[in-house]
């Protein structure tokens, strides 16, 4: 059933048709065009919350974006951006958290139609099966993923990345100590347990509040190739392309279609740049080997 809402957001798609065309088109010509990263949480049919969506919804969205948009990995949304040149708009596919359910239906769904993404998980919440601080004391705690899962998922080509060691808000800490356990610690544990390399990290929550600039140099430090917010926003080629922005793949297919087609006010988003960015962080050169996290 449509909502208001959608029905509002199809309107606004509409009116500003137009202008959406003639952006996109000079921007493609010039091989300028934006490099998107959506991030999901939960895909279940059962037990929904705001971070979860259907299998069908689900099902739809990857539909509609592959017959739209090129899919790419992080690694090539990397390199596009570096190199200032992207002849067509591309999408770059994550999950965050770890949720058990999504093994089951939309997992196997991109694997077999081989579309890269990646699954960025709580070290500790898949090593104790602990429910994450987001749903604690939910009457539903949905299943976390196990050991096993993830690393079947990186057994099958999947690249796994790290998310703290339990959901950390890293905004919020200050301490050195704590801090290196969750964005280091946690991401070694990570590439122990699964036996490859953790090239990314994403922040827990992801609005410019829980950004932290100390925890965008560990990982430099520690060799990551890049971090990933989820306040929204588009990357563009000449970006920093160690910090890759995020957007929600909303359950509503009328708001990510109209996202993804390139929305003028969310142009205006600013991008977050942690005031420690300088030269001798240069970002790493994408085109090389791999040089992960590992313990």
């Amino acid at each position: 059933m449509t909502t208001l809402r959608e029905r509002l957001i199809d309107l606004y798609y509409g009116a500003t048709w137009l202008w959406r065309r003639r952006w996109n088109r000079l921007r493609s010509r010039v091989g300028l065009s934006p490099v998107m990263i959506l991030f999901y949480h939960r895909v279940a049919d059962d037990n929904p919350s705001s971070w979860t969506i259907s299998n069908r919804g689900f099902t739809e969205q990857i539909d509609w974006i592959g017959a739209n948009f090129e899919f790419v990995s992080l690694e090539e949304a990397q390199r596009r951006i570096e190199l200032r040149y992207n002849p067509r708009p591309a999408v770059a596919i994550t999950f965050d958290d770890g949720y058990a359910e999504n093994c089951e239906q939309a997992l196997p769904l991109l694997i077999k139609r081989k579309i890269p993404f990646t699954y960025f998980v709580s070290t500790g919440n898949i090593m104790t099966g602990k429910p994450f601080p987001h749903e604690a004391n939910a009457p539903f705690q949905a299943p976390v993923n196990t050991l096993e899962q993830i690393r079947s998922l990186a057994a099958a080509g999947v690249e796994i990345g790290a998310h703290t060691r339990y959901h950390a808000d890293l905004g919020s800490i200050d301490n050195e100590e704590q801090l290196y356990d969750e964005v280091v610690t946690a991401t070694r544990d990570l590439a122990a347990a699964v036996g490859q390399p953790i090239r990314y990290f994403a922040f827990p929550y992801g609005l410019p509040k829980n950004l932290n600039d100390r925890a965008f140099e560990m990982c430099r430090e520690a060799g990551m190739l890049g971090v990933c917010s989820a306040y929204g926003g588009y990357n563009l080629p000449g970006d920093d392309p160690f910090h890759l922005q995020r957007i929600h793949g909303d359950p509503q297919l009328a708001r990510l279609r109209n996202w993804l087609t390139i929305d003028p006010r969310k142009l205006s988003v600013p991008r977050y740049t942690p005031e420690t960015l300088v030269e001798k962080h240069a970002a790493p050169r994408y085109a090389t080997e791999a040089t992960g996290v590992m313990a």
